[in-house]
């Protein structure tokens, strides 16, 4: 089996060695460091994770999270390199691929395209149609607040219908999986994507992405 996420979480780690602490992220108010801390939060502390589902317990896991990311930065990065713990279902292959890959490819991609120069990477065929297919499984989700109707196309790949219209029409989404995850995932001013449909529906889908960095 092909590790996809785990290469992309391993091409990640590096490029936070490389960049160092305080480089910027797509994260807003994130820096290097600060996405690292999350990552590691992610593998490895489920008691604080909790808190992005619970208002209640999200300060605790900012606290928590900020005092991570202004440790040992170099401890931190290997941390996260070395994957989740035995004991988290994520460590097991399969699962690491259905949970990380589109995770780990984001968090990546937020890093890269933060700097000022970049460039979309030329992605391996395979790692095109993973990406592919993990977003056809999560579009409904991630397209549900949208008033425009969103059908995804992406070109030698496949088509898929992600939203019925509300309130305006429909809107095609076009361009490789890896830039269609990008911007389902709120990196819109980032992604490189074309747009067909009636420029008021365009408008409404990409305020709809907004904040979700």
């Amino acid at each position: 089996m092909t590790r996809l996420a785990w290469s992309e979480r391993q091409q990640l780690c590096d490029d936070l060695e490389r960049l160092g602490p305080d480089a910027p992220t797509l994260c807003e108010g994130w820096a290097t460091r600060d996405l690292a801390a999350h990552l590691f939060v992610r593998d490895a502390r489920p008691d604080l994770s909790i808190g992005v589902v619970l208002p209640l317990l999200g300060g605790r896991l900012k606290r928590e999270r900020d005092k991570l990311a202004q440790g040992d930065y170099h401890t931190l990065v290997n941390r996260v390199r070395a994957g989740a713990p035995a004991w988290n279902p994520m460590s097991r292959p399969r699962v690491d691929e259905l949970a990380n890959l589109i995770e780990f490819f984001v968090h990546h991609e937020d890093v890269r395209r933060a700097q000022q120069s970049w460039a979309p990477r030329d992605l391996p065929d395979n790692e095109q149609r993973a990406l592919w297919a993990a977003l056809r499984r999560i579009a409904r989700l991630m397209f549900r607040k949208s008033p425009a109707g969103v059908v995804l196309v992406a070109p030698g790949v496949g088509r898929h219908a992600a939203k019925l219209p509300d309130e305006h029409g429909t809107v095609v989404l076009r361009g490789a999986p890896a830039e269609l995850v990008l911007f389902a995932y709120g990196r819109g001013d980032h992604a490189e994507v074309q747009f067909e449909g009636q420029a008021d529906d365009v408008v409404a889908l990409r305020e709809s992405r907004l904040g979700l960095g």
